[in-house]
């Protein structure tokens, strides 16, 4: 499985993005998803996942309520909608396949892994 994001940029604060992360593969309906960061200097991060349906989804305590973790089996897409970004917010955003289906929080549970997108909010 590849795993492409896109959609980072340079932002000001308070402003959105949407990540995107199109995978390879007819597989991708049966995965957990997740986006993690990490910034300079700094470990990997979890920030959201959802499971294979999209039923269920979990986010790391300093996203929650600004952003939303969504999938489009269809599509072979996951999707990071971030609103009301913040200058700690800035990092290299990855997102990752768990093969179980469930969308884990611990980045050790992930099979696979995307390139990273650079996202840079700017006070």
């Amino acid at each position: 499985v590849q795993l492409q994001a896109s959609g980072g940029g340079l932002v000001q604060a308070g402003g959105s993005l949407r990540l995107s992360c199109e995978a390879s593969g007819r597989a991708f309906s049966r995965y957990g998803m997740g986006w993690f960061r990490q910034a300079p200097e700094k470990e990997r991060e979890f920030v959201a996942a959802i499971n294979w349906s999209g039923g269920s989804t979990m986010y790391a305590d300093s996203v929650k309520g600004r952003f939303t973790i969504s999938r489009d089996n269809a599509k072979n897409s996951v999707y990071l909608q971030m609103n009301s970004l913040k200058p700690e917010d800035t990092a290299v955003y990855y997102c990752a396949a768990d093969r179980s289906g469930t969308g884990w929080f611990a980045a050790k549970e992930y099979d696979y892994w995307g390139q990273g997108t650079q996202v840079t909010v700017s006070s």
